[in-house]
């Protein structure tokens, strides 16, 4: 049995290209009680010029994981606005934060405390840039070019290969990643995985967060599903993660080394909370095979991918730069990560 929910791209096209009247179609997006996205569409009468232009609105938490069911409303508070690539013209896409009706934050908003703290060390220029990685699955839960009922050749010819034989899903790929340059989303390349960033503060929680939404909204278009596991295929394969490369202004200045060292002393020093917000089920892929290192203990090196800090050769080279930090898994919330990296070498 065959099962598609493709897009018809070609049927809908007529419809998005009528005239919407001056109007602007605003779609709210916010992170669920799962870590998954949620969004819903509201009408404006005009483009804003500013976030702070929007209109709070709300929504049904218990439905959600966010809220019982006897006091489900849950605000959402406009955050960050991108321009919308499949409804195009001035309609956007606008990233919010989840408080309850009290005022207080949602127990799921990580963006008000990253925000806080982003905001407390802002002088020092904290740089972040993650790598989104994922696994794209058909309809019928199989990996994406995979033999039905089998498995493809061992890893080695798939890491930024070229061929239809090794290389599956380049259309997904190539839309999403014109999709983010599109929106204004801050993304440096692609391999086979997304790379947002560079970002200051509290700009790389949002912009990885806004890519993941392009990309699941990308892969409807073609019938395919996303997965953020960390280890979604069991055995002889490495898992997803999300590589934080991570620097500060006095890394990135002459003799910044020493910086990049004090920061990998304190990160040694704070493992365990680390682990503790850098993904669910992330001990099946920090097993130390596979380029990672295991998730009980901490090392770092010289371009060592299995550490769980690299210092890249040309930044040993040129004794300054940023450090990637490779335990954080693929669902990470990046909010969460970037606060404690935060916390543990600048606080």
């Amino acid at each position: 049995m065959s099962i598609s929910n493709k897009s018809n791209t070609q049927t809908l096209a007529k419809y998005l290209a009528l005239d919407q009247g001056g109007k602007i179609q605003a779609e709210y997006i916010w992170i669920d009680g799962d870590g998954g996205l949620r969004a819903k569409t509201t009408t404006l009468d005009k483009k804003p010029d500013d976030v702070s232009e929007l209109k709070e609105w709300n929504f049904d938490g218990s439905s959600t994981n966010q809220a019982p069911g006897d006091n489900s409303d849950v605000l959402l508070r406009p955050a960050a606005i991108f321009k919308d690539p499949f409804r195009g013209g001035d309609n956007i896409l606008v990233l919010c934060e989840c408080y309850n009706n009290d005022g207080t934050p949602n127990r799921t908003n990580y963006r008000h405390s990253c925000t806080k703290i982003m905001q407390t060390y802002c002088d020092a220029h904290p740089w972040f840039g993650i790598e989104q990685e994922y696994t794209l699955f058909d309809m019928e839960g199989s990996v994406l070019g995979w033999p039905k009922g089998g498995f493809p050749g061992p890893q080695g010819p798939y890491y930024c290969s070229i061929g239809a034989n090794v290389a599956f899903g380049r259309d997904i790929v190539e839309a999403h990643y014109r999709a983010c340059l599109y929106a204004g989303v801050k993304i440096s390349g692609v391999n086979a995985e997304v790379m947002p960033g560079p970002c200051e503060g509290i700009d790389m929680g949002d912009h990885l967060w806004m890519a993941r939404f392009l990309l699941k909204r990308v892969a409807e278009d073609f019938g395919a599903v996303v997965s953020f596991h960390p280890k979604p295929i069991k055995g002889d394969w490495n898992g997803a993660g999300c590589h934080t490369n991570y620097s500060t202004q006095a890394m990135r200045e002459e003799g910044g080394i020493k910086a990049i060292h004090d920061a990998i002393d304190k990160m040694a020093t704070r493992h365990a909370e680390h682990i503790a917000v850098y993904g669910e089920d992330n001990e099946q892929r920090l097993t130390g095979r596979h380029e990672t290192g295991h998730i009980s203990q901490f090392s770092y090196g010289v371009a060592n991918r299995g550490a769980s800090i690299r210092i890249p050769r040309h930044v040993a080279a040129e004794g300054k730069g940023y450090l990637e930090d490779r335990r954080p898994a693929s669902n990470i919330d990046p909010y969460r990560v970037t606060h404690v990296i935060v916390e543990s070498t600048l606080a």
